[in-house]
């Protein structure tokens, strides 16, 4: 049963391993709503396999991964289904179908999850979310004529368009230049406090994920290793942590009082 008051995203110490490999090591985490959690670590840390556990592709070994309060592994196909209409997703690669203009690539969940809004809605809905995404006047534009930029642009406009309370965010930067990837991480900003949406950003993007992120969580060999706000983070003294942020950034000695808060970057 969806529960209102529960956090959108909690995770109980849940493991997962694929033959001898863990990739999940007892990991718990709680992500407020409103907020938004990136989750960090070098590649092959567990963090895409976070992600779809949350959204029920799948089932921890150990544990509990619950969205709205749901229990994504025990929960009814019906019921996960309900809960996933409360997520959006934008997909690493955008995931847009060429063979759609980007108007109908946008509309496409639309048409699965609210076919009692007739053509005519559907499409103010998509031209409503183009003027968001700063993309105003493309309904029709074939996907192959977008840039890079633009793609991602769309896919967000697509993670939105239902209006969900949660969107996920695969690698939003990868593949974008640094003056196109600021301009999103930009436009996530923008989205959070327009919408008031909880945004859940995986990223190896350090400085990006600085500019976005309310908190923090770094997964190293599967494990939590610094969980907390921004600033706790950057501020950690535990050793892989300051290795791995350090390989982008100036950091703070731990404890500094000069540097009690991180200002944005870009």
């Amino acid at each position: 049963m969806i529960d209102e008051n529960a956090p959108p995203i909690e995770l109980r110490s849940v493991s997962k391993r694929f033959g001898s490999l863990v990739v999940l090591d007892n990991v718990s985490l709680t992500m407020p709503r409103g907020q938004t959690t990136a989750v960090i670590g070098p590649s092959g840390t567990g963090k895409s396999v976070l992600l779809k556990h949350i959204v029920g592709l799948l089932r921890p070994d150990a544990g509990e991964v619950r969205v709205f309060g749901v229990d994504m592994a025990t929960a009814s196909e019906k019921l996960v289904y309900q809960v996933r209409k409360r997520l959006g997703m934008l997909f690493q690669d955008g995931a847009l179908f060429d063979s759609l203009s980007t108007g109908d690539n946008i509309a496409f969940p639309l048409a699965r999850h609210r076919p009692d809004l007739s053509a005519k809605k559907r499409r103010e809905r998509v031209e409503e979310v183009l003027e968001l995404v700063e993309l105003p006047n493309l309904y029709d534009r074939p996907t192959s004529a977008l840039s890079g930029g633009q793609r991602k642009r769309v896919g967000l406009a697509r993670a939105i368009v239902t209006e969900p309370e949660v969107v996920l965010f695969d690698e939003p930067n990868s593949g974008l230049d640094p003056i196109t990837s600021d301009a999103i991480d930009q436009l996530i900003v923008s989205m959070k406090q327009r919408l008031h949406i909880t945004f859940v950003v995986i990223s190896h993007d350090i400085v990006g994920t600085l500019n976005v992120a309310d908190r923090i969580c770094m997964l190293y060999g599967g494990k939590v290793v610094a969980s907390g706000t921004t600033a706790e983070v950057t501020h950690s003294d535990n050793v892989m942590v300051r290795r791995f942020l350090s390989r982008n950034l100036v950091l703070p000695e731990p404890g500094d009082p000069a540097m009690a808060t991180l200002p944005h970057i870009g």
